[in-house]
């Protein structure tokens, strides 16, 4: 027996009516993306090792695809080094080019390229496929689209705040109830490793809190005694752990333990700016969470992910603003800051909740094949019914009724349209509508009036 092919660990197909759902996800959020003035971009699939290595941490840099080099590979390792099975070194010598991890580097990557050509602050955005070498589980796949939206060349806190409204107002516009976009500031983070002596440990302490959601405080606290860090350093930070109130009251509180910390009172200013105008906008939806750390390397202010209240899924979004980040490609005074929604995770909850039922695609109008002779008023008939703007097809041969209805029942037609040799004489024609069962004789001249009943 024929064992059938699989896909690659960590990717699904998407059929027809995936396909359509996934669109319908991307043409709402795109809808906001352009509202906001941002602008299309694509950039390639594959990049180089030297763009892609460095930009993530190196959790990050152990999820990149790398791609072996084309040719004799091997051309350039020594037999000590094939001996030495060390897979670390010699990657650098069989592997240049990765399939890019997120969005936002290779458009910095853009960025830097094209600077000369660009008008800033320059708005894009960007919707295609990512991959990441992860353990696949419920929600996260090895490859997956992106939908990003990058403002860059200002450092202007109205970026933020019109990046709040983008996530806020998309997803209610998909229907998804009952989320909230939590928001950090990594000067906030950097005020507080700053406050115990610990700065040079940043890094540490980021990827620590970072795994606050999958691993609970207690563990959080024994990875940062594993770093080195004292009781008394940990004792300074547990206020992170336990803010309570509204987000002006959380601020509040975490003013008060960073006073006299100009990095850390300069992140509580920069979230008080965002907050004062999305609550003038009516924006619910944003709490400050001081644990958000954003394992990224290259993110310097605003921080910020929407998650789900019931906790069903991982974070549907992310992003943040990211001072330096063209500069690792010699560009250097080029603030900018981003956000991407999660499709795939989007996509999954919205299945889950029921949210596609007036969405999916189906064909409005199909016409049963009685004869080849009536071929050309098939045709006829089809175009002037696409022109009004119904999705119209023919079955392509005279078979048996049963077939060409077992057809129209699996394809989602709306209505059957029955155009015979003796109807066409009469200059009639039999709609039937699929749903219901009811069936209408019409004419001919009438089929676009009786498309809805």
């Amino acid at each position: 027996m024929s064992v059938k092919p699989q896909n690659a660990k960590g990717t699904r197909d998407f059929g027809p009516v995936e396909t359509n759902r996934r669109n319908y996800i991307f043409d709402t959020i795109k809808k906001h993306f352009k509202a906001h003035g941002f602008m299309p971009l694509e950039t390639p699939a594959v990049e180089n090792l030297d763009v892609l290595t460095g930009k993530y941490g190196e959790e990050g840099d152990k999820l990149l695809f790398k791609i072996l080099n084309s040719g004799d590979y091997l051309k350039k390792v020594s037999d000590e080094q094939l001996q030495s099975r060390d897979a670390r070194s010699m990657t650098r010598k069989i592997s240049d080019r990765g399939l890019k991890y997120d969005l936002t580097v290779p458009f910095a990557r853009y960025v830097a390229k094209n600077q000369n050509e660009l008008a800033f602050p320059f708005k894009r955005f960007q919707i295609q496929p990512v991959w990441r070498a992860d353990r696949p589980q419920k929600g996260r796949y090895r490859e997956f689209y992106q939908c990003d939206a990058d403002i860059i060349g200002t450092d202007s806190l109205l970026s933020e705040v019109s990046l709040m409204q983008i996530y806020n107002d998309s997803l209610i516009d998909l229907g998804i109830e009952g989320f909230s976009i939590k928001i950090n500031n990594r000067k906030i983070l950097q005020g507080f490793a700053s406050k115990i002596g610990a700065l040079e440990k940043l890094t540490d302490m980021t990827i620590a809190i970072d795994k606050l959601d999958k691993i609970g405080k207690e563990k959080v606290f024994e990875e940062l005694r594993s770093k080195d860090f004292t009781e008394d350093q940990l004792t300074t930070l547990d206020p992170l752990f336990s803010l309570s109130g509204s987000n002006t009251e959380k601020l509040a509180q975490v003013k008060e333990v960073l006073s006299g910390d100009e990095i850390g009172e300069k992140g509580v200013a920069e979230l008080e700016f965002i907050f004062k105008y999305t609550d003038e906008l009516g924006l619910k939806t944003l709490d400050f969470d001081a644990t958000l750390a954003r394992g990224l390397d290259y993110y310097t202010g605003a921080i910020f992910e929407v998650k789900l209240d019931d906790g069903s899924m991982g974070s549907i979004g992310a992003g943040g603003r990211y001072d330096d980040l063209t500069s690792l490609f010699g560009v250097k005074d080029l603030s900018g800051v981003g956000l991407s929604f999660g499709a795939a995770r989007i996509y999954d909850v919205m299945e889950a909740r029921g949210l596609f039922k007036n969405i999916d695609s189906r064909l409005d109008a199909l016409f049963i094949n009685f004869s080849d002779n009536l071929t050309s008023q098939y045709l006829k008939l089809a175009t002037e019914l696409r022109r009004e703007g119904f999705s119209t097809d023919i079955y392509p041969q005279a078979a048996k009724m049963k077939k060409q209805m077992n057809y129209a029942n699996k394809r989602g037609v709306r209505y059957t349209i029955f155009l015979g040799e003796s109807e066409a004489e009469a200059g009639i024609v039999k709609v039937k509508n699929m749903d219901s069962g009811e069936d209408r004789e019409v004419k001919i001249s009438e089929i676009k009036d009786n498309l809805s009943f």
